[in-house]
């Protein structure tokens, strides 16, 4: 049992005799017991955070040219994000060094989102299509396992809405110094406007030489 104890007592000036008080005694033990309840309601109420990640899939490095994706003018786009904030940029088609040029863009939602709305249109349209008609099976829905035959035959169609060959390829290119939340915010783009197609490369030097220095393209040995 904790207890606070004060002593009394003694003598005051002049020698007249003080009369002794009686200790003074204070359980803790209720005070100790709840700070040990308030201590396991907040473990308890308290949900533990789990680490947030983010997977990504770098393409396949080949050695021949011919076993390298090969990607349709009208469908490719590509990010380029630079080292700081206001250095994102994209252009469509392949990279041409007369006549390609930067197109600058932020992450805001009248930034790339706009842009990637217009190129995944079709497949965006056709994705809606189908939720639609999978919300109105479902409706007529008796049973779960129904409800899950539905779902999944759903989640292949749109799958592969996605991944048609008609819908959009984007790659984002980054440079070593490109911040990884500006990675993560592209992704995140990506990822609304439901564009599945993509990949991250590296930038390359004749890229970077559209919006940096000769000598800063050096440094960062872009090749």
């Amino acid at each position: 049992m904790a207890e606070i104890i004060e002593g009394g007592g003694g003598h005051e000036k002049g020698g007249k005799k003080r009369p002794k008080k009686s200790p003074v005694r204070m359980d803790m033990t209720p005070m100790v017991d709840l700070a040990f309840l308030l201590l396991t309601f907040f473990i308890l109420a308290t949900s533990l955070s789990k680490p947030k990640t983010l997977e990504i899939v770098y393409p396949k490095e080949v050695d021949r040219k011919e076993d390298q994706t090969q990607l349709d003018d009208d469908l490719a786009t590509t990010i380029v994000v630079g080292e700081t904030d206001d250095q994102v940029f994209y252009y469509h088609g392949k990279f041409r060094k007369d006549t390609t040029k930067l197109e600058q863009s932020d992450f805001s939602k009248d930034g790339l989102r706009v842009m990637l709305l217009e190129r995944n249109k079709k497949v965006i349209e056709r994705v809606n299509a189908l939720k639609d008609q999978q919300r109105e099976e479902l409706k007529k829905s008796s049973s779960r396992e129904e409800d899950e035959k539905i779902n999944l035959r759903f989640k292949g169609l749109i799958s592969d809405a996605t991944n048609d060959s008609l819908a959009p390829f984007v790659i984002v290119k980054t440079m070593p110094t490109t911040k990884w939340k500006n990675v993560v915010n592209a992704i995140d783009e990506l990822n609304i406007t439901n564009v599945k197609k993509r990949a991250i490369m590296d930038m390359e030097a004749r890229e970077a030489l559209l919006f940096l220095t000769p000598e800063k393209v050096a440094e960062l040995k872009l090749k």
